[in-house]
């Protein structure tokens, strides 16, 4: 009888050489723990994902009394079903009005494809543009507008049509013309390490945009619910758009993605033709419950109120001579190093001696993730920054030895 690790290794496609190998039998709030019992402390939330901890009671219980009634019935969008439907009102009433209108997906990147879509539905138009080191996701069309080369070239062709920007870059929004489509930007750059809109930049894209007839998709993939501090980042920049991304956080632990827009823009996928973009799995039942119940906990316990604080206090804490910088919006933090292999041999240390996981960024490998559930405690921080700052003494003293 082959193991899990060995039909791991054997069997599952691998996307790295060096893969982690930790092998977890069961995860609470923000703990995590392997065969032995050992516990490890989740400081990514599964890249972003368990905003309200791992399996949290409210998201279980969602689940448990749907499975009870039903599992898949019908592709997209035929049968009414009340987990969709009910979901769908409930984020409609975190959104500025004209955001009525939800898609629901299987995942964050085929929330960005449909928006892809339904932009060049609505303007009638082709040019899509994004900003360099921007990450959207790993299909075709996703891929297409990630902002990096290196992570793209070797499946190309992709997309055509598509420009890139330099995030923050005032003059650049001049590449905003007639000809496009839409632009699509994190409303903070997750992959790039974590980097915040600068003053006013924001709401001159917003502006730009509205000038020559493109719209604005943004994409919360990684920073929304809840993640930064509001329910929604962009709630903090003065700005609405004309799409939303969401995924990740959106399902407590379980598969699911939206993108969301008006009943005016949305209504393009009905005719011409009819069912422009349709799925089989989009809006589970199962994971539409989880959902719900994951956006009524961060409401119901307040997790918002406490995004700053946690923040601020592992900003005072991680403070080291190797530290260069440390950037945050609200608990979607980077924590700056000299150079990729000084982090990580830090995040190796802390993961297999002081059971603390994090990890780096697609397009920033010398900055250290940390996001971890909203759920955190504050003597869950200090263990946390204890050991990561122990992590940091150990490789610092290593190399000078």
């Amino acid at each position: 009888m082959l193991t899990p690790r060995q039909l791991f290794l054997r069997h599952q496609a691998q996307t790295s050489d060096f893969p982690l190998l930790l092998e977890i039998e069961r995860a609470e709030g923000v703990y995590m723990y392997d065969a032995e019992g050992q516990r490890y402390l989740d400081l990514i939330s599964g890249i972003g994902v368990s905003n309200v901890g791992h399996r949290h009671p409210q998201v279980l219980q969602a689940i448990q009394d749907q499975l009870d009634k039903y599992l898949h019935l019908m592709v997209y969008g035929e049968v009414v079903q009340a987990p969709p439907a009910q979901l769908a009102e409930a984020l409609h009433q975190t959104l500025p009005a004209h955001l009525d209108n939800v898609y629901f997906t299987n995942s964050g990147t085929e929330a960005v494809e449909g928006a892809l879509k339904l932009a060049k539905r609505h303007t009638g138009r082709t040019g899509l543009l994004s900003s360099y080191n921007a990450y959207h996701g790993s299909t075709h069309g996703a891929l297409s507008i990630t902002g990096s080369e290196g992570f793209k070239n070797s499946f190309r062709p992709l997309l055509p049509d598509v420009r890139h920007f330099r995030h923050n870059n005032f003059e650049d929004l001049q590449l905003i013309n007639e000809h496009t489509a839409a632009v699509v930007i994190e409303t903070v750059q997750g992959e790039a390490g974590v980097r915040v809109p600068a003053p006013g930049y924001l709401p001159a894209l917003r502006q730009r945009c509205t000038e020559v007839g493109a719209l604005l998709i943004l994409d919360e993939i990684q920073c929304g619910f809840g993640r930064t501090g509001t329910f929604w980042a962009f709630e903090q920049f003065g700005i609405e758009p004309d799409i939303l991304l969401t995924a990740k956080g959106m399902g407590g632990g379980m598969p699911i993605g939206a993108f969301i827009s008006s009943q005016e823009i949305m209504s393009g996928f009905k005719t011409r033709p009819i069912l422009g973009h349709c799925t089989t799995f989009g809006g589970h039942p199962v994971s539409c419950a989880a959902s719900l119940a994951t956006l009524r906990t961060i409401q119901e316990e307040n997790l918002l109120a406490g995004v700053a604080e946690k923040a601020a206090r592992f900003r005072r804490q991680l403070v080291h001579p190797a530290i260069r910088e440390v950037r945050n919006q609200g608990l979607l933090m980077a924590v700056e190093f000299e150079s990729f292999e000084v982090l990580k041999s830090i995040i190796d240390h802390a993961l297999w001696q002081e059971r603390i996981l994090t990890d780096w960024f697609l397009f920033c490998d010398n900055s250290l993730r940390i996001a971890p559930p909203l759920t955190i405690t504050f003597e869950q921080i200090d263990e946390a920054c204890a050991a990561l700052l122990r992590a940091v003494e150990a490789v610092v003293n290593q190399s000078a030895g």
